[in-house]
C-alpha cells in the first residue's frame, strides 16, 4: 500500500511509549517489521528541546522509512512542530489521537480528542497543511464505552488531509479489556478510500487472518511484540531468527547512545519481557529483575534463549 506517495508493507510495529527506544524498533525490522514507529512524541517538549524527548527521536541509517507520532490539543503549536527542524528527518508524521494513559487524557491529548471532533478536525487540517509530508493518524473507535465514532473520525481525518488511520478497536474506556471491535475497523476501512491499518490483539496467525478478514490494508503490532520482537516473522511464516543474537543486537544498538545509567533503566523491562514466554520464567525474571550488571544479564538470557 501507499501512504501518500511512500510505498510501505503491510505489518508495522506500534509506537508504544517506553518500548520503542531505536534498539528495539532495528531488532524488529530485522524480525521482518515493515515499518517501525518511534514512541509518541509531547509536541510541547519538542517545542522547548527537552533532552529526554531528543533522545527519543533517534533514529539509524538502516530505518529506510522513519516514521514519528506527536501529541498535544494545540493545532497551531502541532503544526509548527510539523515543519520544524528537529522532524526534519522523518518521512511520515503520525499524530495520536487514541492513547488511553491516564497522564495523556487528563491534559486533553490523545484519545480524550475523541470527545471533540472539531478540535480533530483543527488539528489534521493545520498539521496536513504546514508540511508536504503523508500525515497519518491513530485512533480508538469512542472515548466511553458505549461511545462509537470511529467512522465519523476516519471521515474528518481523510477530508482533512490525513493519509492513512490506524484503529485500534476499543474505546478509551475499555483501555486493554474486553475484546476488539472488528466490525467496526470494517466499517471504517469501507468507508474511507485511505489505507486503514487495523491494531488491537494480534497474537497469532489465527488473529492476524482475523485482522485481515475485515479488509484493512495493514495490521499494527503492539503489545503482542514485547520481548518477541520475531513475531513479524512468525505471522509472515519466515523462518525465527536466533533470538539471543537479537537480544545482543537490541543492547548493542542501544550501547552507542545510552548513558550507563539510561541502558539499565531502559532494558530491564526488555529483559524481562524476553523470557515472558519461557519455562520457570518467574525464576529468571527475579534475576534480572535484581542484577546490576548488564553482562550477568546478558548471560542469564544467553542461557534461557538459546
Amino acid at each position: 500500500m501507499k501512504i501518500g506517495n511512500i510505498e510501505v508493507g503491510n505489518l508495522f510495529l506500534a509506537p508504544m511509549a517506553g518500548v520503542s527506544d531505536v534498539g528495539f524498533r532495528k531488532v524488529a525490522r530485522k524480525c521482518g517489521a515493515d515499518l517501525t514507529y518511534i514512541e509518541m512524541i509531547n509536541c510541547n517538549a519538542l517545542r522547548f528541546s527537552n533532552p529526554h524527548t531528543k533522545k527519543l527521536l533517534i533514529t539509524e541509517d538502516d530505518e529506510k522509512i522513519k516514521v514519528v507520532q506527536i501529541f498535544g490539543h494545540d493545532a497551531d503549536a502541532m503544526a509548527n512542530v510539523c515543519k520544524s527542524k528537529e522532524l526534519e528527518k522523518f518521512d511520515i508524521i503520525d499524530i495520536n489521537f487514541g492513547c488511553p494513559a491516564p497522564k495523556i487524557v487528563k491534559n486533553g491529548d490523545g484519545s480524550a480528542l475523541l470527545e471533540h471532533l472539531d478540535k480533530i478536525a483543527e488539528i489534521c487540517k493545520k498539521c496536513t497543511s504546514a508540511t508536504i509530508k503523508p500525515i497519518t493518524a491513530k485512533i480508538r473507535i469512542g472515548y466511553k464505552k458505549d461511545q462509537n465514532v470511529a467512522v465519523m473520525v476516519a471521515k474528518i481525518c481523510e477530508q482533512n488531509g490525513i493519509k492513512a488511520i490506524t484503529v485500534h478497536g476499543r474505546t478509551r474506556e475499555q483501555m486493554y479489556s474486553g475484546t476488539v471491535d472488528y466490525e467496526t475497523i470494517k466499517k471504517v476501512k469501507q468507508s474511507v478510500n485511505i489505507p486503514v491499518i487495523g491494531n488491537g490483539d494480534v497474537f497469532d496467525k489465527d488473529s492476524y487472518q482475523k485482522m485481515l478478514s475485515t479488509g484493512v490494508d495493514g495490521v499494527m503490532i503492539g503489545r503482542a511484540a514485547l520481548g518477541s520482537p520475531w513475531i513479524f516473522d512468525e505471522l509472515k511464516g519466515n523462518k525465527l531468527p536466533n533470538k539471543f543474537e537479537i537480544v545482543k543486537e537490541h543492547v548493542d544498538t542501544l550501547k552507542k547512545y545510552y548513558t550507563d545509567e539510561e541502558l539499565c533503566i531502559t532494558l530491564r523491562k526488555h529483559f524481562l519481557w524476553y523470557v515472558k514466554d519461557i519455562v520457570d520464567g518467574n525464576k529468571y525474571r527475579l534475576k534480572l529483575a535484581t542484577t546490576t550488571s548488564l553482562e550477568q544479564s546478558l548471560e542469564i538470557l544467553k542461557n534461557v534463549l538459546i
